[in-house]
């Protein structure tokens, strides 16, 4: 059975159901309804795999309700953009601006009038997780609109800017090495015997 409902790279899937994430909530129009029934898998999805259900099923209803309606062979790197954009009027992260008396703290003693965005970490994942699925989901990794350079450079910069202005710094984490064995010392050739004349 498939992971995901079906989903040709020419026509936007429907929401098969609701879910419970905020920002499917969110985007879910209320006379939005599916008219064919979700068949039942008789294996459970892990998180991540169900995270990625409902991204792509977001994503696909996003570009549905697009204007004008945009299919998948007709996204570009600039609509996932404008879905990122898009999705910052539902984040949590307060990003302080440069007037900000706050701007660089990361734990500021008041509340200030800063616009609330998505967390970069947030965007980062998500992104990651489309791209597997548009690849899943029978798309070609070259045409990928998630791979684009713009998306990188977007998601680069969205990084940087919140991490100036929450006063954090995103340092890439380094991978725990496992510990190496001792390296036994053995021993080299034996010294020349002492030579007698």
């Amino acid at each position: 059975m498939d992971k995901y409902q079906p989903f040709s790279m020419d026509v936007v899937p429907q929401l098969q159901e609701a879910h419970d994430s905020t920002i499917t909530n969110m985007l879910m129009s209320p006379t939005s309804s599916s008219s064919s029934t979700t068949s039942q898998t008789t294996t459970t999805l892990s998180r991540y795999e169900n995270q990625k259900r409902r991204d792509w099923n977001t994503f696909g209803q996003y570009l549905k309700n697009h204007r004008p309606p945009l299919t998948l062979s007709r996204c570009s790197g600039a609509h996932v953009l404008e879905f990122l954009k898009y999705l910052d009027q539902f984040g949590k992260t307060k990003v302080h601006t440069q007037i900000c008396p706050f701007f660089g703290h990361p734990s500021p003693p008041a509340p200030c009038p800063c616009p609330l965005r998505q967390a970069w970490g947030s965007l980062d994942a998500l992104i990651g997780r489309l791209r597997a699925a548009y690849e899943e989901n029978g798309g070609q990794t070259e045409n990928n609109p998630f791979r684009v350079r713009a998306v990188r450079l977007y998601l680069r910069e969205v990084r940087d800017s919140q991490a100036k202005a929450r006063g954090i710094s995103y340092e890439k984490k380094k991978r725990k090495r496992p510990p190496q064995a001792p390296l036994l010392k053995t021993p080299s050739s034996p010294p020349p015997p002492p030579s007698f004349s």
